[in-house]
Formats: structure tokens, C-alpha cells, sequence
């Protein structure tokens, strides 16, 4: 599904000492998660783990997945410096053991997935959450290009195929009420890889 440039990007990137995109959470997850209660929570291409960590914090059971050991590696690092436990897999998706319907929410943060895959990946999550279960996102737009040409260290993909319209959001997710979804400019400032104004998709959906 990914070829080894992707992973070898990932390993590469977390293999450095630091938490490349810091080790506070997303903002936008935090003001989600502070308006339900805890529950069973997946976090798609957590990375170092700083979202599924808070997430174990505020008592949620958190789950999470990524292509990279070395991402693995500092989450459960991340994770003990926090007196924590997280349920963190390395691989592929549907390779990961995960049931029908078994979390409350699904978070993705940033989980920008290769543009051949990642609607396919949207509708494999969906089955895995709950009926009446949550879908909190946020991911650059595709207008965060004119972003990246005036600060490259906003981040993000440079290929407009890898970013997301509110149009596909909607076809990715058909079967929510939608609490929010919109295109908003933000300022970040999330470790090494994530720093300045960009423009993203948010979307809290909850699913019928």
C-alpha cells in the first residue's frame, strides 16, 4: 500500500531525538475532546504520540497506528513520561486486528495519507467506529499551498492530491450529522515540522 520511500520518510524523520511535531496536543482535538465524555478512541498515523497520549490523560482508551517503529518508539516513550498507556500498532490498516464498530471516536490529526489511498482509508476507519460515534479531524487544505510557497515551515504536502476539500470530506464521511466542517486559516506551532499560518479542514461529525 505505501512504498518504502514513504516509511523510510517517517522513520527517517522520527529517528530524530527531538518530538519533531512537539509534544503538546492539537488544539482543535483538545477543544473536541472537552465536550464528550471518555470512551475507546483511534488515532490513525499517530506519529510520536503526543494526541494519543493526551488523549490517555484525559482518560480515554487510546489506540493508535502508524507505519513507523521509530514513531512507535517515542510514543511509548512519550507515554511512560506520562504515567500512561496506549495501544500503539505498527503496519498496515486492515492488516491490524482492529473489529467492527469498536471505538467511540476516530481522530485524525494530520493523518495525511498518499493521495491513491487515502479515501479508502476514511471508509475502512468508518467501520471501525461505533453508530452514534465521533469523527474529529483536522488536516491542511487544499489551499494551503499559497501557505507553504510564503513559509515553508508551515509543513505539510506539497501535492495538491495529498490535501483535502470540504467537498471530500463530505464524500468520504456520507453517513454523519455534521457538527462542524469548515476551511479556517490557523496559526501553528507544533514542534519542529508544523510552525506559522496555514489552512485546514475541520470536521466533527458524528456518525448515524
Amino acid at each position: 500500500m505505501k512504498d518504502n520511500t514513504w516509511l523510510e520518510k517517517w522513520e527517517e524523520r522520527y529517528s530524530n531525538e527531538e518530538f519533531v511535531y512537539g509534544i503538546q496536543s492539537n488544539n482543535y482535538l483538545r477543544q473536541q475532546l472537552e465536550q464528550v465524555n471518555p470512551g475507546s478512541i483511534l488515532f490513525p498515523a499517530d506519529g510520536e504520540g503526543r494526541n494519543s497520549v493526551y488523549a490517555a490523560l484525559q482518560g480515554w482508551r487510546a489506540s493508535a497506528f502508524d507505519i513507523s517503529y521509530e514513531g512507535q518508539r517515542k510514543a511509548l516513550q512519550l507515554a511512560e513520561e506520562n504515567k500512561v498507556t496506549i495501544d500503539y500498532k505498527v503496519g498496515e490498516l486492515p492488516a491490524l486486528g482492529y473489529q467492527e464498530q469498536q471505538f467511540d471516536a476516530v481522530a485524525l490529526i494530520y493523518a495525511h495519507f498518499p493521495a491513491e489511498i487515502k479515501s479508502s482509508m476514511h471508509r475502512m476507519l468508518d467501520q471501525y467506529l461505533r453508530k452514534g460515534g465521533l469523527i474529529i479531524f483536522e488536516a491542511f487544505s487544499k489551499n494551503h499551498l499559497e501557505y507553504i510557497a510564503r513559509n515553508e515551515k508551515i509543513g505539510g504536502p506539497k501535492d495538491i492530491e495529498s490535501l483535502f476539500s470540504i467537498d471530500e470530506i463530505r464524500s468520504d464521511f456520507p453517513d454523519y450529522d455534521i457538527l462542524e466542517l469548515a476551511e479556517t486559516e490557523v496559526e501553528l506551532e507544533e514542534g519542529l515540522f508544523h510552525n506559522g499560518t496555514g489552512s485546514v479542514i475541520r470536521f466533527t461529525g458524528r456518525k448515524r
